[in-house]
């Protein structure tokens, strides 16, 4: 649709109502401040309130105390979700927001609580109660989508650098800084869209299919069968016979690259002598054969492409 025309400050009004937990607050703009990572947050509180995606996140939050003198979860929670927006990725950075006297008070906060507070109560959380809840709480913000028409899933693994001494560091394929211990991010996607579906961290040296299948096909085993996907998408790791018999298996359709072995070459360079080509569209033509590879427990149906090379 591409971008609105912005509107002239003249035009812009001098205040706006927006009800918090606070209650009733009215934000005005001064073109002349300072632009803070916190500005726009009166507007997002005021869609949690509305929402009641904030009180269900912390009224199913594992989370509990036995102490007189600890912080109520929602200062926790809510310290941690600032922080978050405020575009933190450590614990210590929570400090810089520790004075903030406004956009608590909007959230229902009584104060934002110091970097160990929250340390402490995210390891008081038990591994499987903390995972069960923050999976039903993406659930619930991903779960509408999914049931207005046919969609994909892409999965993929993202390998993330590690600098210090963290649970799961371990050396595996990392192609920018080979030799750096890492976690391996196992994420699947909406096709198309930027809704992250779920999200499994694993150690750095656990990156193959054997590793990414048995969270995806957690999830996929938990969809109704009117928000699975159309088809399962992913890379060349998971082109291999593990993958896609579990996926036959549930009669998922699929759609994987093939690493370039010495039988691939072969029926590529076959059918370059003896295939009818056809239009693929955006400039690509694809021919297509069936193919049993070495391990493969049956022949599987494989398409190739080609495009004109560039001068």
């Amino acid at each position: 649709m591409g971008e609105n025309a912005l509107a002239p400050l003249s035009t812009i009004p001098q205040g706006v109502g927006i009800d918090t937990y606070a209650g009733r607050i009215h934000v005005e703009w001064d073109p002349q401040a300072a632009v803070t990572p916190l500005g726009q947050l009166p507007f997002f509180i005021a869609f949690l309130k509305a929402s009641g995606v904030f009180d269900d996140f912390v009224a199913t939050c594992p989370l509990t105390y036995n102490s007189p003198n600890a912080p109520p979860v929602r200062d926790v929670l809510g310290t941690a979700l600032m922080s978050i927006l405020a575009g933190h990725n450590r614990y210590a950075h929570i400090t810089s927001i520790r004075f903030d006297s406004v956009n608590p008070e909007l959230l229902g906060m009584k104060k934002v609580v110091s970097e160990d507070a929250v340390r402490r109560a995210f390891k008081a959380i038990g591994e499987e109660g903390g995972t069960a809840w923050l999976d039903q709480q993406l659930a619930n913000s991903t779960n509408a989508a999914l049931s207005l028409g046919s969609w994909i899933l892409d999965t993929d693994t993202t390998v993330k650098c590690l600098y210090g001494k963290q649970q799961g560091a371990a050396v595996g394929y990392n192609p920018r800084k080979p030799g750096r211990p890492s976690h391996s991010y196992h994420s699947c996607f909406m096709g198309n869209t930027r809704l992250a579906l779920t999200v499994e961290v694993n150690h750095g040296n656990q990156y193959s299919a054997k590793h990414v299948g048995p969270s995806l096909w957690c999830y996929y085993d938990g969809l109704a069968d009117v928000k699975k996907p159309a088809i399962i998408r992913g890379d060349i790791f998971l082109g291999n016979e593990g993958f896609l018999s579990e996926a036959e298996s549930r009669c998922a359709h699929y759609l994987t690259k093939l690493r370039l072995t010495a039988n691939v070459k072969r029926c590529i360079t076959k059918l370059f002598c003896e295939a009818d080509w056809a239009d693929a569209g955006h400039g690509f033509e694809g021919a297509e054969t069936t193919l049993k590879l070495t391990g493969w427990s049956r022949s599987r149906r494989v398409v190739v492409l080609r495009s004109p090379i560039a001068n």
